[in-house]
């Protein structure tokens, strides 16, 4: 009887052990799936979204002998190919020129159905040549004065695009990389806070400021209370992680900057992984950028993130023009010759 007895309080232990694991299971699942945003603060209420700039070979910005740029059927082609063959319906584009209003152009005369964020873009107001690797010399005073006139002029030309293109462009930036210390264009926050104050106050779109996380997390603060959003870069391969923390150490850096500006909006305007970079060795692949670009944007569909791949076709203008396998030339989806790289595979089925 004793012995039938125990093996009834051992069965009724048993039983309780499942319940309490039952009960506590879906609990913590749920915990683990709970957003890390609401789905309101989506960027136009979309997640995927890609960087574009659309130079070619042959081509490139004013790069001080001025600029060859694509033209409007190029343009029109490649965002085409963007519609045909990807989900993307949102891009970023950098400045307020020729290249810029000539897609905005294409996108308008065409009815594609793409949304802008508009890109302002800054030059040195500051020299950073004691933190910046590649500017050996002080920037002149003259130079900073002229970029500080060019700096008003294109803040007006992106007042004017803004407003000129309403139902395309869905959001203002102003500034990229401007702020960290690394960079060669660095202005004052001082004077980044007064440019979004005056591009706010002449639009109608929000307007944000697009930084490295690091600088946002460490810095960020003063700038968050006149931004309508945060906009973060991350690039885990810049920094040393290879594919097996590419996504982990991604969401860490998000979870960096919300800790240290709750509350807050954050869109992720560049994310990307380098298919050749003699910087990554054999970090860089096709296949380890399909791999972080699926993982990424599978979790922001989760999470509620607007992310902005970096980027949609490879640059070969960018970088050391004496170094073809650096890494800056090889962010692209699509090879500079418009063929699709490995990543756009995750893609065959979503559009």
């Amino acid at each position: 009887m004793e012995k039938y007895n125990n093996h009834l309080i051992q069965v009724f232990l048993i039983i309780l052990v499942l319940i309490s694991c039952k009960s506590s299971g879906p609990k913590e699942m749920n915990a683990e799936k709970k957003p890390l945003q609401s789905e309101e603060m989506l960027l136009n209420g979309m997640v995927e979204a890609v960087c574009y700039s659309g130079f070619r070979s042959g081509q490139h910005p004013d790069r001080g002998n001025g600029a060859v740029n694509p033209g409007y059927h190029e343009i029109l082609e490649d965002l085409q190919i963007l519609i045909q063959q990807t989900p993307f319906r949102l891009i970023r584009m950098y400045d307020c020129g020729e290249n810029t209003q000539m897609t905005l152009r294409v996108i308008k005369e065409n009815q594609l159905g793409l949304k802008v964020m508009l890109g302002i873009w800054l030059r040195a107001e500051l020299s950073a040549h004691e933190t910046c690797e590649w500017l050996t010399a002080p920037i002149p005073q003259e130079t900073l004065d002229q970029n500080k006139n060019l700096n008003a002029r294109e803040i007006e030309t992106g007042i004017l695009l803004a407003n000129a293109y309403q139902d395309i462009i869905i959001a203002v930036n102003v500034g990229n990389e401007a702020l960290v210390d690394w960079n060669d264009h660095k202005v004052s926050v001082d004077s980044m806070i007064s440019y979004v104050k005056k591009v706010k106050a002449a639009t109608d779109q929000p307007v944000t400021v697009a930084d490295n996380y690091k600088w946002w997390s460490d810095k960020g603060m003063e700038l968050t209370e006149i931004t309508d959003f945060v906009s973060i870069h991350v690039y885990p391969v810049w920094e040393g992680k290879d594919i097996d923390e590419g996504l982990s150490y991604t969401i860490k850096n998000v979870e960096e900057v919300m800790t240290t500006l709750p509350g807050k909006q954050i869109v992720i305007t560049e994310a990307g992984w380098a298919t050749v970079a003699s910087e990554f060795g054999k970090r860089a692949s096709q296949e380890k950028q399909k791999q972080y670009i699926g993982e990424l944007l599978d979790w922001a569909e989760k999470h509620h993130f607007t992310v902005f791949i970096f980027e949609a076709f490879d640059e070969d203008w960018k970088g050391d023009p004496g170094n073809p396998l650096g890494a800056e030339k090889h962010w692209g989806l699509f090879t500079v010759d418009r063929h699709p790289k490995q990543v756009v595979d995750l893609f065959s089925s979503t559009h």
